[in-house]
């Protein structure tokens, strides 16, 4: 085993079609090192027939401007360049090497889509990625208390009035967890609309009670 290999350990996702993204987790570091069980639910939320059936002429993905926060691993924003979206991954700085060797590793399913990862510190400049993207895809985004305000400035920053945010969390009932859930809606919807989405149009495999997904968008 090369030295570098020895510090990933592999996550398969299984698309529709059997094709499988591979992503690389690293066996130490933050949160971002993993993939998480909501980040896993968005990605195959992603394929479901409301937004890809080819058979029945449906490819919402096709050629769609799509921005990732939190990326981590990358592994929603990858399924959703397989999709044939133009998908930007980002993340913080210390990040950058996970998801540039995953985008690498999964190369191969991105035909008529694109993926590039950059580095955006929530609540800073988002000039680099203006104008606003049609879809933005965050998940497991909302754990830590300080990072609630910077985020949903991020969040209004690049959301335009066609612009879809697609949020997936699993609720947490220990610890400050419920709080900073409950802070991040109050502020999130002094500024934007959310629906949830029910269990019945997620996918019936990869979906659970505790993992909620949200389509958010500015108020107007």
């Amino acid at each position: 085993m090369a030295a570098g290999e020895r510090e990933y350990f592999v996550r398969e996702v299984e698309r529709n079609d059997g094709r499988a993204l591979k992503v690389k987790q690293c066996y130490l570091g933050d949160v971002g090192c993993v993939v998480w069980d909501a980040a896993i639910v968005l990605a195959k939320y992603l394929e479901t027939k409301q937004f890809y059936d080819p058979p029945g002429g449906v490819d919402v993905w096709a050629g769609r401007s799509v921005l990732e926060l939190g990326a981590g691993t990358g592994v929603v924003g990858l399924m959703a360049a397989t999709l044939g979206a133009q998908v930007t991954l980002t993340d913080l700085e210390d990040l950058q090497t996970l998801l540039k060797v995953n985008i690498h590793e999964n190369q191969a399913l991105v035909s008529s889509g694109s993926i590039t990862a950059k580095v955006l510190k929530w609540g800073e400049d988002v000039s680099d990625f203006l104008p606003p993207p049609q879809y933005i895809l965050m998940a497991d985004c909302i754990y830590y208390e300080q990072s609630i305000v910077p985020l949903v400035e991020s969040l209004k920053l690049l959301s335009g009035p066609e612009t879809c945010i697609i949020c997936c969390y699993e609720q947490r009932t220990e610890g400050v967890n419920p709080k900073v859930e409950r802070e991040f809606f109050e502020l999130l919807k002094q500024h934007f609309r959310c629906e949830e989405i029910p269990l019945d149009r997620q996918d019936p495999e990869f979906s659970s009670p505790d993992i909620h997904i949200l389509h958010i968008r500015t108020k107007v």
